[in-house]
């Protein structure tokens, strides 16, 4: 056979921005080795007739770094046409660690990102101390698809400074030293960069600040001297700009981060970017720095997810509206079917109904203080959430929202939301857009994912598994942005360029993220006209019995890594071919 794999009268989008044009694409010893008019045989024939052809996409915000131990098969990413995943990011992750801190950082990952303790506690193969040694034990477990690891801060800091590493306790010129030496030993060996967190949102497990929350300007500046003289390596952070401090306090914060990007002699570096309900205009104040920081030579991007940024509230859910009322925190123990029982009783509801929340959030808690200011003021939280069923839209009318049906039917907003818990047997989720929607509609997104800064990211695969789904927002992209909004969509080829060539760019992948001969054969073969999301549902099946939220696509008729089929009609195949990519290799 001239060719291990062909994919024939398929519209080919490239990934460099160019038209869709009639292409075929043969592959070989898993590259892509020819495209156009393609004669030979081989080994199997995927018919695109009808269907789009891209690059694989290139997730460059995740938060697999516990399951990558464990899970081969890297659900729900697989499921939307990711074929590369950027691990580490926000500053916390599973190496180095020491033996004696290993629940420390289990800890901060279960606080941080919304991932039960029990499973990572059960899960984590801790066969590593080192980061390289975390590198080569996750590389041993073959996967669906690609991935790559960043180098966390907070696990860093503990590493080096023990019970010193808490916020507020300035490393010392030696501290800093060694952590840039374990920094620097990292990436060397193939890490893609190193990432920080500095949001008072993220709070340990006991509901602490993370170790590298306050981090000063010379530990940051330290650590970020690691990548001189490398000809790899990214920078990575999230910050809330001091938002819960001072509205005055955005430029000290963006200088600070700013002298971090100096430091790295000329190596990118990647801010989120949302609209915040503190500061609805400070999206357009990272804009304006980042774009002065690009005139003088910092290559500072912009991270923009695809749609709202919240929290799916539910009886299942982590959150959810009544979790700090007195009556429903004495069944909040059962089982679901008795808790919904219980909470179907006439009695027992109109109780609940003249009650309010609890105090949630708080020392030995890791709900952040925003989350009693919403229970405290339900009627508002009303008027934008949604419930999900079995249709929706996640740039959701405000005539449908919970609000709207409370006014229909002439009860309390509480009672209204109440009652959409309650559906589907207590399994309903409700859809709450905390940022990015507050003006109940995409158009700021829309303007965030237009500038030439914007990279598509923030979907925190793996990561908030009892809150979000983000992991699907490449399949998102692809339905609402190009296809279903009635008002600035984006053109198709511009979109599948953001999601693979422009974040292979930025973490410095030259072999993927186009279709071309040479290029490595990570491709996804797409009924772009009949592609759907899923209602997201929660499955039981992490390790110690944990639960997550997953959220199915139809119609990735093929997703390829490698040139090997790891999705085939939607469904995850055997095949393993992802394995760690070493970035400078």
């Amino acid at each position: 056979m001239a060719f291990d794999l062909k994919i024939v009268n398929g519209t080919v989008v490239d990934g460099t921005g160019a038209m869709p044009r009639r292409a075929d694409v043969a592959i070989r010893d898993g590259k892509i080795v020819e495209v156009g008019d393609v004669s030979g045989a081989a080994a199997r024939t995927i018919d695109a007739d009808g269907h789009i052809v891209t690059p694989g996409f290139v997730d460059i915000h995740t938060h697999y770094d516990g399951q990558i131990s464990w899970d081969q098969v890297m659900a729900p990413s697989i499921n939307h046409g990711v074929t590369t995943a950027v691990m580490g990011n926000c500053g916390v992750g599973f190496a180095p660690v020491r033996k004696a801190d290993r629940d420390r950082l289990v800890d901060l990952m279960q606080g941080v990102e919304d991932i039960p303790g029990t499973a990572l506690s059960e899960g984590l193969t801790w066969e590593w101390e080192t980061f390289p040694e975390y590198m080569d034990a996750i590389d041993a477990l073959p996967h669906t698809l690609d991935f790559m690891a960043q180098v966390p801060h907070d696990a860093v800091r503990v590493f080096v400074m023990g019970d010193r590493a808490i916020a507020n306790e300035a490393a010392t010129e030696d501290d800093v030293a060694q952590m840039q030496a374990l920094v620097r030993e990292a990436l060397e060996a193939g890490a893609v960069g190193f990432s920080t967190g500095r949001t008072d949102n993220h709070r340990a497990a006991d509901g602490s600040a993370t170790p590298a929350s306050e981090a000063t300007i010379r530990e940051l500046q330290g650590i970020a001297g690691a990548l001189k003289g490398l000809n790899h390596g990214v920078l990575q952070a999230v910050s809330d700009f001091n938002m819960f401090q001072s509205l005055k306090a955005f430029d000290g914060e963006f200088d600070v981060l700013e002298k971090m990007a100096e430091a790295a002699d000329g190596h990118p570096m990647s801010l989120s970017l949302i609209q915040r309900r503190q500061d609805t205009e400070q999206w357009r104040k990272i804009i304006k720095r980042a774009e002065a920081a690009q005139q003088r030579g910092l290559d500072i991007r912009l991270q923009v997810g695809a749609r709202g940024i919240g929290v799916m509230l539910g009886l299942q859910a982590t959150f959810h509206p009544f979790m700090g009322f007195p009556s429903y925190k004495k069944i909040s123990h059962l089982p679901l079917p008795e808790r919904v029982a219980a909470m179907r009783d006439p009695a027992f509801k109109a109780q609940l109904l003249t009650e309010s929340s609890d105090k949630v959030s708080g020392d030995g808690s890791p709900i952040p203080p925003l989350a009693d200011t919403l229970l405290q003021n339900l009627d508002f939280v009303a008027m934008q959430l949604w419930r999900f069923g079995d249709d929706f839209d996640y740039e959701p009318d405000p005539k449908k929202s919970i609000l709207a049906d409370a006014y229909a039917r002439k009860v309390s907003p509480l009672e209204a939301i109440y009652d959409a818990m309650l559906q589907d047997d207590g399994r309903e989720l409700l859809y709450f857009p905390i940022y990015n929607y507050i003006h109940n509609n995409l158009d700021v997104v829309r303007e965030m994912l237009g500038h030439p800064l914007a990279l598509p990211g923030l979907s925190d695969g793996g990561a908030h598994v009892g809150t979000i789904c983000d992991a699907s927002m490449p399949t998102y992209m692809l339905t609402h942005w190009t296809r279903d909004r009635s008002k600035g969509r984006f053109p198709l080829e511009h979109v599948v360029k953001m999601l693979s060539h422009d974040t292979a760019k930025f973490v410095g992948l030259s072999d993927r993220g186009v279709i071309a001969p040479g290029m490595r054969a990570d491709v996804n073969v797409i009924d772009h006209a009949g592609l759907t999301l899923d209602r997201p549902r929660m499955v039981v099946d992490l390790p110690a019995g944990g639960q997550r939220l997953l959220q199915d696509a139809r119609g990735y008729k093929a997703t390829l890594v490698a040139g090997q089929v790891v999705v085939d009609g939607d469904r995850v195949t055997e095949a393993r071919p992802g394995r760690l990519v070493r970035a400078g290799s």
